[in-house]
């Protein structure tokens, strides 16, 4: 006949989904305070030379299409 399904309690899951999560999180190897910060710096400089690049591209763009409907 019908067989009984057995659910387990959602507190039991959000207990067992928190001890994983801490217990990867102890797995993790976290970069030095001195390699975050380098990592960083490469990261803004990216950033940086992307937003001009595109910011170049956009007015040259717009100078063209100011051109050809002009």
């Amino acid at each position: 006949m019908a067989e009984r399904i057995e659910r387990k309690p959602k507190s039991n899951r959000i207990q067992q989904f928190t001890r994983e999560t801490v217990g990867e999180l102890r797995k993790v190897t976290w970069p030095t305070t001195a390699e975050a910060m380098n990592l960083t710096k490469i990261v803004l400089i990216v950033l940086a030379v992307m937003a001009a690049v595109l910011g170049f591209l956009d007015y040259l763009f717009s100078l063209l299409v100011t051109k050809v409907l002009l």
